[in-house]
């Protein structure tokens, strides 16, 4: 059995669809259980449909007409799709949205779990249709239950038992392909809620782990997880293997092929995860596994993430004093706060925050304790791989940036052992990048 992930961005079209549905086609004796998320922007749709409904405006022609359409182009009735209901259960939710002039996170997952419940609807009945036997499951049908946390809830243990209970059951129907909705789920209450970022890749992986799965696949429009970001570095290219740590912290340190929540499941399961290009399904794209083949490379990926805050705290007060860190964490508590990266020596602690959090108060109460100094527009780049041979990357690294005049501010190495990251300033990230490409991917050896 495998699990088959398809994003939005894979499924904008009928054309999309048609090709997706080609690559699950060439997959059915490995039984696949497909898991999607919402049709091209329609969540993007669904919310901005919410915000005209809290200043009276009901409209849910654009999302409908997307979906009625594309259900043509692939040769379909609409009406035939289980649409009119869910259409009219967005109709009243929007209604009420506008008669009370409120839009809480309770109402706000209900809304967005539309985008979902549609493509499951739409391409199953396609499959059905023109493939293969299919039967489409919103994932609280199958098991999934959360806790309350609206916008961002965690999946209650007993999903796992939940799911693999259900698909032994006779009403799942083993001849059928079943098509699973990602990324919402009920709590038990029976309101619906959504896992946050990239959780239709929880939904898989926790499908995965539950049944046992030989692979979870993750279809998306890049050939796996690349050395860098193609943008950035033109002469970046896929890896073909990274460890499940690697990953988790390609996740943390900046590239959105996965979140290191979905990581886990798998990871705990010993399952191998696949990324794959759902544009070329014949490339090998990048598969995450427990144990690494020997490469030659260092350094498996870069990552980096632009606009962080650098700060610097500095207190004689810290010398051979306890409970001076535990004081300063507890005021980014109070905040809620959240950190990146920590440097600490005896009387002074460097560390990074998201450009976009409001540090006023924060700086204030810092300033109580030790002197403060609050850095911008800083770049924080992360070399992922072998880390036990973390001198000779910093040789390099040091190497090559000083031959490109650029002054690294801080450095950390994770305690996972896989992460070395550090900072510059965001106008000489990419010089950095490229530099760090070049020697690491692009020559033959290193120092």
């Amino acid at each position: 059995m495998i699990i088959m992930k398809f994003g939005g961005t894979s499924l904008s079209n009928a054309e999309q669809i048609v090709r997706i549905c080609g690559i699950i086609e060439t997959n059915l004796s490995r039984k696949p259980v497909i898991v999607l998320s919402a049709i091209g922007n329609t969540t993007d749709e669904l919310l901005k449909a919410g915000r005209a409904a809290l200043m009276g405006h009901i409209d849910i022609d654009p999302i409908r007409k997307d979906h009625e359409q594309i259900a043509i182009d692939l040769g379909l009735d609409p009406y035939e799709n289980n649409f009119n209901q869910l259409f009219g259960e967005l109709k009243h939710i929007l209604t009420g949205i506008s008669l009370l002039r409120e839009l809480t996170p309770k109402t706000n997952d209900y809304l967005v779990s539309f985008g979902e419940r549609l493509a499951v609807r739409l391409l199953a009945s396609y499959f059905d249709k023109k493939i293969a036997p299919a039967a489409f499951y919103d994932s609280w049908d199958i098991g999934f239950i959360t806790d309350s946390r609206f916008t961002n809830a965690e999946l209650l243990a007993e999903t796992y038992e939940n799911v693999a209970a259900f698909f032994s059951k006779p009403e799942s129907d083993q001849t059928k392909i079943p098509f699973v909705t990602g990324f919402i789920a009920k709590d038990r209450n029976g309101n619906i809620t959504t896992l946050g970022r990239s959780g239709s890749d929880m939904t898989a992986t926790i499908i995965g782990a539950a049944l046992k799965a030989d692979e979870i696949q993750f279809w998306k429009d890049v050939s796996g997880i690349m050395t860098m970001d193609p943008k950035l570095v033109k002469n970046a290219f896929p890896v073909r293997y990274v460890s499940f740590d690697e990953a988790s912290e390609l996740a943390c340190s900046g590239s959105d092929i996965m979140h290191p929540r979905s990581i886990n499941p798998a990871k705990e399961s010993g399952i191998s995860v696949s990324i794959k290009n759902s544009y070329e399904p014949d490339h090998p794209g990048t598969n995450i596994v427990s144990e690494l083949p020997k490469d030659r490379n260092l350094i498996r990926s870069v990552s980096c993430k632009k606009g962080i805050i650098l700060v610097d705290i500095v207190s004689p007060r810290m010398r051979g004093q306890y409970g001076f860190l535990a004081r300063i964490f507890d005021i980014f508590s109070k905040y809620g706060i959240s950190i990146d990266l920590v440097a600490t020596s005896e009387i002074s602690v460097s560390l990074t925050l998201d450009h976009k959090e409001e540090i006023d108060g924060l700086r204030k109460d810092l300033e109580e304790i030790a002197d403060v100094k609050i850095l911008r527009n800083k770049t924080i780049i992360s070399l992922i791989g072998d880390v036990e041979h973390s001198s000779i990357i910093l040789e390099n690294v040091f190497h090559v940036l000083k031959d490109n005049k650029i002054n690294v501010q801080m450095i950390s190495q994770g305690a996972s052992k896989v992460n070395i990251s550090f900072i510059v300033d965001d106008d000489e990230a990419e010089d950095s990048l490229r530099a760090i490409h070049e020697i690491f991917f692009e020559r033959e050896g290193l120092k």
